[in-house]
C-alpha cells in the first residue's frame, strides 16, 4: 500500500491548486490520472507513475489559465505524443533539446513553484477557507521539516503531512456530503485557446516530457527492474501519455504524464509491480466518481501552509536537478534559461536558448573544420 502512495506529494498539490484556483472539477482532474495509473499498471506491470504536467501546471496556476485553455493544451499534448509514439521519432527529437536547456526549464519550473507557494501564504486566494489567517510561518515550518526529512531519506514525511491536511480538510468541512461525480464539461475550444495553450503551456512542457516522461522513465525502469522493464519503452510511454491527455482534454481535466522521479518515489516506498499503480488508480477513480461532487467545497479547507510547503519542496527538488550539469557553458545556459523563463516567458527563453545553442554549435564545428 505504501508503494502506491509514494508519489502523492507531487500529484496532490498541483491537483488541489488546479481545482481550487483554476476552476477545474475534481472528477475531471482525478479521473484521467486514475485511469492512466490503472492502464500503466496493466500494460507495463511495473510501478510506472502518473504525474501532472509540471511546467504546464505551474504556468497554468501562476497565470490563472482557465479550463478551456488547459483543455486545449491537453489535447495538443495528446495529439503530439500519439504522433511521436507512432512515428518512432522520439530519440531524434530528444537530441534537438540539449540537456542544459532541459535543466534550465526545470529550474524555471522550480522557481515558479516556489513563487506560487509564496503567493499562497502572502496573499491566500479567497477560495481557501483559511485565507484570512497569517500562515507563512507554518508554511516555512512545513518546508523545513519536509526538506530535513528528505535529506535524511525519510520520504514518508510527505504522507504524514498529507494525512494531516486530509484531517484538517474534513474538520473544516461543514457542508452537505453529496455522493457521485462532479460535473464534467466539454471544453469550449477556439483558435485563441489553442494558440495561447501552444505558446504558453505546451512549448515549455514538450522537452521535459520528451526527456523525463519518456526517455528517463524508460531508462530508470531498466536500471531498477532489468529485463522486467522490457515493456517500458519510450515510444510506448509516449502513446499512453498521448491517449491519456486526449481524454483529459475532452473532459476539461488535468493533463498528465509519466516521470522518472515518480518511479523512484514508488520504488522507495516498496512498490515492485504493476499492482501499486492499479491500486492507486482504482482509489482515484473511486474518489472521482463517488465523491467528486463534494470535493470542490471540501478542498477549500485544504490547509494553505501544507499546500505551500509541498509546492515549495517540489520546486526545490526541481532546482536540485541542476547538480548533474558539467562545464561552465552548460551551467550558464541552464541558469539563463531558468531565470529568463521565470522573469519573462518560458517559451521565449526556450526558443532563444535553442537558437543560441545551435549557432554556437555551428560556429564551433566550422572552426574545428578550418583547423
Amino acid at each position: 500500500m505504501a508503494g502506491a502512495l509514494g508519489d502523492l506529494g507531487v500529484l496532490v498539490p498541483i491537483a488541489v491548486a488546479l481545482i481550487v484556483k483554476n476552476g477545474l472539477t475534481p472528477t475531471a482532474v482525478l479521473l484521467p490520472a486514475g485511469l492512466l495509473y490503472v492502464v500503466a499498471g496493466l500494460i507495463y506491470r511495473l510501478p510506472v507513475p502518473v504525474q501532472p504536467l509540471k511546467a504546464f501546471g505551474a504556468i497554468a496556476i501562476a497565470h490563472g489559465f482557465g479550463a478551456d485553455d488547459i483543455a486545449a493544451g491537453a489535447l495538443l499534448m495528446g495529439m503530439l505524443f500519439l504522433a511521436l509514439g507512432a512515428s518512432g521519432l522520439l530519440d531524434w527529437v530528444a537530441k534537438v533539446f540539449p540537456h542544459a536547456i532541459i535543466r534550465g526549464i526545470q529550474l524555471s519550473v522550480g522557481l515558479l513553484f516556489c513563487q506560487l507557494a509564496w503567493k499562497l501564504v502572502s496573499t491566500p486566494p479567497k477560495s481557501f477557507t483559511d485565507h484570512r489567517h497569517s500562515t507563512w510561518w507554518l508554511a516555512g515550518l512545513t518546508v523545513v521539516v519536509i526538506v530535513v526529512a528528505l535529506l535524511l531519506r525519510r520520504r514518508q514525511i510527505t504522507l504524514v503531512f498529507l494525512a494531516i491536511a486530509v484531517v484538517a480538510m474534513v474538520g473544516a468541512f461543514h457542508g452537505t456530503v453529496s455522493f457521485g461525480p462532479s460535473a464534467v464539461h466539454i471544453p469550449h475550444l477556439s483558435q485563441h485557446a489553442f494558440a495561447a495553450a501552444a505558446v504558453a503551456l505546451v512549448l515549455p512542457q514538450v522537452p521535459l516530457s520528451f526527456a523525463n516522461s519518456c526517455l528517463a522513465t524508460a531508462d530508470t525502469a531498466r536500471t531498477y527492474f532489468g529485463d522486467a522493464a522490457r515493456r517500458v519503452r519510450p515510444g510506448r510511454l509516449a502513446t499512453t501519455i498521448g491517449v491519456a491527455n486526449l481524454f483529459a482534454g475532452s473532459i476539461s481535466g488535468m493533463p498528465v504524464c509519466h516521470g522518472a522521479g515518480g518511479m523512484t518515489a514508488h520504488r522507495s516506498f516498496g512498490a515492485r509491480s504493476g499492482g501499486a499503480p492499479i491500486m492507486l488508480g482504482s482509489v482515484l477513480i473511486g474518489i472521482a466518481l463517488a465523491m467528486g461532487a463534494t470535493l470542490t467545497a471540501a478542498l477549500a479547507g485544504f490547509p494553505v501552509p501544507i499546500l505551500a510547503g509541498l509546492l515549495t519542496v517540489a520546486g526545490l527538488l526541481h532546482i536540485t536537478l541542476l547538480k548533474d550539469l558539467r562545464g561552465s557553458w552548460h551551467w550558464v545556459t541552464a541558469i539563463a534559461v531558468g531565470v529568463t523563463g521565470f522573469l519573462t516567458n518560458l517559451a521565449v527563453a526556450l526558443v532563444g536558448a535553442l537558437v543560441i545553442w545551435w549557432a554556437v554549435d555551428v560556429l564551433c564545428s566550422r572552426r574545428a573544420n578550418h583547423e
